[in-house]
């Protein structure tokens, strides 16, 4: 049992005081009101398990599922839920996702609980006097959840230590007693109210007269007990019955075409994961339709035989060739990759060494390729910093490990507010190919392959990602940010394994990103030399700054068989051992 702190306000003449008073005993540890600066903790060694998550209090929950006894799989299931509740922009039961999961003794597997389109979804729903805020913020922009069902297929299939119940209580009893938000947590909250009013005609608990403050607190009754049924009846509580009315008539209010048989039918797959080598390592990342996985093992094995050069991205060459491969590989996304229950994919030969040879034949050190431009009658898109989407990162003592990367597609979805069930709707109809060549709002065109199709997964970035060193657990990593994810698991692990940097050191540093079209390479805007800047540009390549992008979520296993675990700096996540 933890000790649950809550606060008060002592207003003096001219001073304000933050002071934490007792409350109560809970399951897990709550905050004060104003969360110590020391709370977001970015690295943690432990030999007895690892979380790192995108919300301490997330993190927290994972951690005292393993010292009740759980294993990495029910912290998984407990972390997952708890992000519904205090990460609602990404952490959902409204939206989807995918697990990569090694178990102790090696084996590899991988669900995907992606959305899906609904049965009357067809291919050119969006084209016809569409808007983008039709595709993104419209009840027709809403595919079907999967988080529910895969939770439950995890913890039918896994062998969790722990009852389901258990594992949901900690997420009832943060938005049952409430949590104080951040100060992050309040800026985003006032950012998207106007979003929140447009698309819902009732009160929601994110919504007040007032602008957010930190510390404020938020309770959410509505999903503490819609969590409650999903505890005691499984995930028929939220595919069956009043939830799915509430559902479908909250898409069908905004023009929606989810039908309940829609929720009844929707079963998460277990795939099996894409693997390849780089070196001495294996990746193990995620398969169709997740384009994540095959994109990074494609810009890995392109690269594989060409020698780094050691002073990492303060090299232009080093760049320049990680930008090429990057553009062959997200141009075959854009060309190949879609569902594989939907379009036929041979993923073998995409990651063969004789078809990515064959990639690389043009390539020059000297110069940049050019690629094919957008159409200019069609929209271009670039790149933007994107959190939207959440990873997790989990290890147990065991040596079981976790990846789980899950979303709404953008921040809180379609904004789309299912009020009785206290939750979020997803707007990832967006990453379907709208039609040839016209890019989503994360600026990545596509083909026939990932077109709109009723029942069908829509292609994704999302990368969750286990890695092993001489067949033992290396290291587990992912992050959010749309195409740039791929970029960011790819550099991340570039930089422990090729440049020799610490596992912190890695995440922390620069990061840039090449998508194939727009034809521009994304930096981060810090401090790049401008020696190497202008050998990029004399190269022929164009480049555009952001303030930052992904937010790697990360685990190495160090020779000792010590857990490291590295939150990104550039977002509020959380790393901690038991």
């Amino acid at each position: 049992m933890i000790i649950y702190l809550s606060s008060i306000k002592l207003k003096l003449p001219g001073l304000k005081i933050w002071a934490c008073t007792f409350v109560g005993l809970l399951l897990f540890s709550q905050a004060c009101t104003r969360p110590p600066k020391e709370v977001f903790q970015k690295h943690s060694i432990s030999r007895k398990g690892m979380v790192v998550t995108a919300h301490y209090l997330a993190t927290q929950v994972g951690l005292d599922i393993m010292q009740k006894g759980g294993n990495a799989v029910d912290a998984a299931i407990a972390v997952q839920f708890a992000l519904a509740v205090v990460y609602p922009r990404a952490g959902n039961i409204g939206g989807g996702g995918f697990l990569v999961f090694r178990n102790s003794e090696g084996s590899v597997t991988s669900l995907d609980f992606r959305e899906k389109a609904p049965a009357d979804a067809y291919r050119n729903m969006f084209v016809s006097d569409s808007t983008q805020k039709e595709q993104l913020e419209s009840g027709l922009a809403i595919g079907i959840p999967g988080t529910v069902a895969g939770m439950w297929e995890m913890y039918n299939s896994l062998n969790p230590n722990l009852s389901f119940a258990e594992l949901l209580q900690p997420a009832i009893n943060l938005a049952r007693e409430g949590f104080s938000i951040t100060e992050a947590e309040a800026e985003r909250l006032n950012t998207f109210k106007q979003l929140f009013l447009d698309n819902n005609d009732y009160p929601i608990p994110f919504v007040k007269d007032k602008d957010w403050v930190t510390g404020d607190l938020i309770k959410q009754d509505e999903l503490a007990d819609m969590l409650q049924r999903i505890a005691d009846e499984g995930p028929d509580a939220f595919y069956k019955g009043g939830n799915a009315i509430y559902l479908t008539q909250a898409a069908r209010n905004k023009s929606g075409i989810i039908r309940i048989q829609d929720l009844a039918s929707y079963k998460p797959i277990w795939r099996d994961a894409i693997s390849s080598t780089y070196k001495k390592y294996t990746i193990h990342s995620m398969a169709p339709p997740s384009s994540g996985g095959l994109t990074l093992i494609q810009i890995l094995k392109m690269i594989e035989s060409f020698s780094l050069e050691m002073n990492a991205w303060e090299s232009a060459y080093n760049i320049h060739l990680v930008v090429e491969a990057s553009k062959r590989a997200f141009a075959n996304r854009a060309t190949y990759l879609g569902d594989p229950d939907f379009v036929k994919i041979d993923q073998a030969n995409l990651i063969s060494p004789a078809f990515l040879t064959n990639q690389m034949l043009e390539y020059n050190p000297n110069f940049a390729t050019e690629v094919a431009s957008i159409d200019k009658q069609q929209r271009t898109v670039s790149p933007k910093e994107h959190y939207e989407t959440t990873h997790f990162s989990i290890v147990d003592g065991a040596g079981n490990a976790v990846a789980i990367t899950t979303t709404l597609n953008s921040n809180y979805g379609s904004g789309i507010f299912v009020k009785e069930g206290g939750y979020f709707l997803n707007n990832q109809m967006d990453d379907f190919s709208i039609a040839p060549g016209i890019p989503n709002q994360y600026g990545l065109v596509g083909s026939e392959a990932n077109a709109i199709e009723g029942n069908k997964r829509m292609l994704s970035s999302m990368s969750p990602t286990i890695i092993e060193m001489d067949d033992e657990l290396f290291m587990v990593l992912g992050a959010p940010g749309g195409p740039t994810i791929i970029s960011s698991v790819l550099l991340v692990f570039l930089n422990v394994v090729e440049f020799e940097l610490t596992l912190a050191e890695a995440v922390g540093n620069r990061r840039f990103h090449h998508q194939y079209l727009p034809d521009e390479i994304v930096m981060e805007d810090k401090d790049w030399n401008p020696e190497v800047l202008k050998s990029l540009e004399s190269r022929g390549h164009k480049i555009r700054k952001i303030k930052s992008m992904g937010a790697i979520a990360a685990i190495r296993v160090l020779q000792d068989k010590t857990l490291e675990g590295a939150a990104d700096p550039r977002d509020e996540s959380h790393a901690q051992g038991l």
